[in-house]
């Protein structure tokens, strides 16, 4: 069950390597003198010749400054140049590297000397003496934060001792569980262990069994796995959802002083078929003018949810909501999430509006903000929105295609204005009474998408423009995309010129236009989804900021999210500001909004990779039956130790190991995305089109093995 620790299994070494080795132990060993035969017993290395070399290589090293003789023919590492702060990156290989803001390079730490910490832990380091142009080394001498304290895995139980094997790839390191900790687990279960204690001398972290999931490869125990691994709740506190009862369901006259009656204006909403709750609606009618009276109108969220109270410190810890495959992990209780705050059709709601009238080029000529109540006349589905823009028949026909007309002219002028066209396939999955995957399609996004999202797009930014330009240097959250990193597009304009592709680079403010472009040649084409693919992780990620740098990736000075407070806590941020602004208050400094963007940025980065292990979970079920069965795809990843291959039907991406391809020996080549044969000069590329047979579908892991068909 422990990490065992690998035989170097080579008993002679190149100069260059054999120095690397006796820098590995000098530095695992820092703090220590040894001499040559210490060092080469070590190194398990008994040729004579080899141990001379150790001598020369000791000595030139000391001769650059690397060592320090601290006694004829002992040395050991010299000190550091100082202490950095960073968060660990640990590899399946039990070492790790610590990224960090105070310096330039990632910094190796050898197993050894990370001193327990694991993966995502935030840690101090000291930095060992190193050769200008060689990576820094260093050793952890403090853990700070601890990233996670509770690990889901497998139990196994030998003789009188157990252990969980943790799913995660980032901990090499079974827990091991004293029986008087096990909790009633049973062989091969899977559960949530806690770790109580690791002494840095032990090997293995020492654990206990928090809860038991169930047996593998069912269901709810794999979904509630997700959800144990990523921290997120299965469902709220006692004393939330008794707080959120007593929310009254009626609305009364009371509720309605000071607000904007839009009862009697034609209003509607559009969500997927399948949504539950709905956050924000629009309305139209045409003033006596002749312009539009545009309004986009939001649920009131922050009207129920008090500052202070256990909803919205719940709210706020979880800051958004998470959608898996088969399920939502909200971030407000259902009461308020699918009743209160809901803009169900035929029900008065209480919103917060942005009203905008605009003539026909789809130009604001004014705006409102304010609390508004609001009677949805009715509910489309996405679907059903849709069928009516095309025939232009049905009920609000006259509404959703001026509307519609409207949204097509924004979303024009944004993409002149240089907002980028990014539309990545959204993978659905429709799933029988137990949750095993049928099939899996994916989300047409049609002109009723385009509509809510253009006006959506539209009344966030119209926010953001008011407090950040008419009301100048208010504490505001905004959401911010930074410009790309050099770098990463110089590696992304590599690999699109074997495609025959061009991409120009050198004006950032010509390269959404550029970048268009480009996706547009490529649409159609067998290596569209790569290239889209790559594109974006060229790009920077958008995050919450109390300071504004702009969208980049829209092409907006200023962007806020104001549109959905029911999923999003910086959405309730940002209704307090703006109608603490409206009633003309103070919300004070910058620094607690400042703390909350950065928790909202990380629990949204959690949000989206438990929705992705969510849906690779039941990728890979789906595929469970399929074996021996052969797909054509493209290679979407291409790495040291083998190609990833992305079926073109269903998206389901799965590994060919290097070591399966038995024709040839294949080598990484990372500057030019590709493995290559060292006799035939064969190549497998990024964006390559190739058929695979399904090898292995490993549902506990959640992992797809494919072989060349």
């Amino acid at each position: 069950m422990a990490k065992r620790k690998k035989g170097e299994g080579k008993k002679s070494f190149s100069s260059a390597e054999l120095e690397e080795l006796v820098k590995g132990v000098l530095n695992n060993y820092a703090g220590q003198s040894f001499n040559y035969k210490q060092i080469a017993k070590k190194l398990n290395i008994s040729d004579e010749h080899q141990r001379k070399q150790i001598i020369g290589i000791l000595s030139s090293l000391a001769s650059k400054g690397l060592i320090k003789e601290t006694r004829r023919g002992r040395y050991l590492v010299k000190a550091g140049k100082g202490y950095i702060t960073g968060t660990v990156e640990l590899t399946r290989m039990g070492y790790g590297f610590v990224i960090s803001d105070e310096i330039d390079d990632d910094v190796f730490v050898s197993s050894r000397n990370l001193k327990t910490a694991l993966h995502g832990d935030k840690v101090k380091v000291r930095l060992y003496a190193r050769r200008k142009g060689t990576r820094p080394e260093g050793e952890v001498v403090a853990i700070l934060e601890r990233a996670k304290s509770t690990f889901v895995g497998t139990v196994e139980i030998v003789s009188n001792m157990a252990f969980l094997i943790p799913d995660n790839k980032n901990m090499p390191f079974d827990i091991f569980i004293p029986k008087s900790k096990i909790n009633g687990a049973k062989q091969g279960q899977k559960a949530v262990a806690r770790v109580i204690e690791w002494d840095s001398r032990a090997k293995n972290p020492v654990g206990e069994i928090v809860e038991v999931l169930g047996y593998p490869g069912e269901h709810e125990t794999e979904i509630h796995a997700i959800l144990a691994e990523f921290e997120l709740p299965y469902d709220f506190p006692p004393e939330v959802e008794k707080e959120a009862e007593k929310i009254p369901d009626a609305i009364t006259g009371e509720d309605l002083k000071g607000r904007r009656d839009f009862r009697d204006v034609p209003t509607f909403t559009i969500d997927p078929a399948d949504a539950r709750d709905f956050d924000d609606a629009i309305s139209l009618r045409r003033l006596d003018n002749g312009n539009w009276e545009v309004g986009v109108h939001i649920a009131d969220v922050t009207y129920y949810v008090k500052p202070g109270t256990l909803l919205d410190q719940e709210a706020r810890q979880r800051a958004t909501s998470v959608y898996l495959v088969d399920r939502v992990v909200p971030m407000l209780p259902e009461k308020l999430s699918n009743h209160v705050c809901s803009l169900n059709p035929y029900e008065d709601k209480l919103t917060f509006s942005v009203v905008m009238e605009m003539n026909d080029n789809a130009e604001v000529l004014s705006e409102w903000f304010g609390r508004t109540v609001i009677r949805s006349d009715r509910r489309f589905s996405y679907g059903e929105a849709q069928k009516i823009i095309d025939t232009g028949e049905g009920d609000m026909k006259e509404q959703l295609l001026v509307l519609n007309r409207l949204a097509q002219i924004l979303r024009k002028n944004r993409f002149a204005a240089g907002s980028f066209f990014f539309e990545r396939v959204e993978v659905q999955f429709d799933l029988d009474e137990h949750g095993k995957p049928l099939a899996i399609k994916f989300r047409d996004m049609g002109t009723a998408n385009q509509l809510i999202e253009e006006f959506m797009l539209l009344a966030n930014r119209r926010v953001a423009e008011f407090v950040g330009k008419k009301l100048k240097g208010k504490t505001f959250v905004y959401r911010i995309h930074d410009k790309p990193d050099p770098e990463k597009l110089d590696s992304f304009v590599h690999f699109i010129q074997r495609f025959g592709y061009k991409l120009e680079v050198n004006n950032i403010n010509n390269l959404p236009k550029a970048m268009n472009k480009l996706l547009n040649q490529a649409e159609g084409t067998n290596e569209q989804n790569i290239i889209e693919t790559l594109a974006i992780r060229s790009m920077a990620k958008a995050v919450y900021s109390t300071d504004n740098i702009g969208h980049y990736g829209l092409s907006f000075r200023y962007y806020t999210h104001f549109t959905s407070p029911i999923r999003r806590y910086p959405d309730i941020m940002v209704h307090r500001l703006l109608a603490m602004y409206l009633n003309k208050e103070n919300p004070g400094g910058k620094e607690k909004y400042e703390k909350l963007c950065e928790h909202s940025s990380k629990m949204e980065r959690v949000a989206m990779e438990a929705e992705r292990a969510s849906i690779k979970y039941k990728q890979v079920e789906f595929m469970a039956d399929k074996i021996g069965k052969v797909f054509e795809g493209v290679i979407s990843g291409v790495t040291e130790w083998g190609i990833y291959v992305e079926i073109i039907e269903n998206q389901c991406e799965g590994m060919i190991h290097i070591r399966d391809l038995d024709d040839d020996y294949y080598e990484y080549d990372e500057s030019n995305y590709c493995i290559r044969g060292r006799y035939t000069k064969k190549e497998y590329r990024l964006g390559d089109r190739v058929k695979v047979e399904v090898v292995k579908a490993d549902i506990q892991k959640k992992q797809l093995d494919y072989r060349l068909a």
